[in-house]
């Protein structure tokens, strides 16, 4: 196989210095357009293409951000990208995206792996709940956001949604709908947005008048389909079965639709449900879903815009903050017309 060009390769072709060859890629301006169309089509021909990693010992700066999710198959954290993309792109960087899978460990891996590399920053939505891996973050002083949940202290920014007011949304609409008994299908009890979309639905209860028992917890490992399908299926096994249901997102939604459609349970008739994120599937599902909108494009877009910042040319300007944005409910068929 043979070795990529380098600069000076380049440079030998074109019969002109490094320096010349380095005007022409990062400041064209400075070099006649004579020598710019020559040079440019000596790095076409040999397939130059310039190092990053010299390009970055060179500035102190790298051109790369990093953003690491809880689940890339969850197409509110691919609109969480989106977001931290178009806000890297309108500043010439870059994001490399990256799934920890709900795993402490792995997002430890990947932290190591953001200090090797040298990344400009981090966007990241924690998997673990003690707070250690953040730890690393700050003894490597890597600069970090968090998204989708909110900072503890004033040492990072953050920007997320209040999942607490989410719940709430949720399980009032259920209850102004007459429901008096509902399920709380949820995920991984350590994620601190299950806490929050729950302990929002008890708050909803209480103005209802309603006892804290009339939300039944029905656990889930993950946050996926598959997951909500199981939920589906122990819902109906239980002996007094809920009227409504109340899932801590959509694909946990999509799942407990599919189980009971199956079952011939009709929605909303004899089962209201309710997910979380408000996902494009959720419009699309063979009864839409009500769901709480979360605005997944412009939580991206925020953090990323507050790491630029931190790690700009005015980053001694930069004061830490924590942004909590508020979520919608959006109503469609598989509530309307229940009890």
């Amino acid at each position: 196989m043979a070795a990529m060009a380098g600069i000076k390769d380049v440079a030998r072709e074109a019969g002109v210095s490094v320096g010349t060859v380095s005007n022409v890629i990062n400041r064209p301006d400075m070099v006649s357009e004579e020598t710019r169309v020559r040079v440019q089509r000596v790095i076409e021909r040999l397939g130059y293409v310039r190092s990053e990693s010299a390009r970055q010992l060179r500035a102190g700066r790298s051109r790369i951000m990093a953003l690491l999710v809880l689940d890339m198959g969850n197409p509110f954290f691919v609109d969480v990208a989106r977001g931290a993309e178009r806000a890297a792109r309108a500043a010439g960087l870059g994001v490399m995206v990256c799934n920890s899978g709900e795993s402490a460990a792995e997002e430890a891996e990947y932290l190591g792996l953001f200090a090797e590399q040298r990344v400009r920053g981090v966007l990241v939505t924690p998997a673990d709940a003690t707070g250690r891996n953040l730890e690393s973050f700050r003894r490597h002083h890597i600069p970090f956001v968090l998204v989708d949940r909110v900072a503890a202290g004033s040492s990072e920014c953050s920007v997320s949604v209040d999942d607490v007011a989410g719940g709430a949304l949720a399980v009032r609409h259920l209850a102004a709908a007459g429901h008096r008994s509902i399920a709380f299908v949820s995920g991984p009890s350590h994620l601190q947005q299950i806490k929050d979309r729950r302990a929002g639905a008890l708050l909803a209860l209480a103005e209802a008048g309603l006892p804290p028992e009339a939300l039944q917890d029905l656990p889930t490992e993950a946050l996926n389909v598959a997951a909500g399908r199981d939920a589906g299926s122990r819902l109906l096994g239980l002996t007094r079965r809920p009227t409504a249901v109340f899932c801590a997102n959509d694909l946990l939604a999509l799942g407990v639709l599919q189980a009971v459609y199956a079952a011939g349970v009709r929605v909303p008739q004899d089962l209201a449900i309710v997910g979380y994120d408000d996902i494009e599937f959720a419009a699309a599902a063979a009864v839409p879903l009500t769901s709480v909108r979360q605005p997944a494009l412009t939580m991206g877009t925020m953090a990323a815009e507050m790491l630029l910042e931190e790690t700009g040319d005015s980053a001694d300007a930069h004061q830490h903050r924590r942004v909590v944005l508020l979520p919608e409910l959006v109503v469609r068929s598989s509530t309307l017309g229940s009890r």
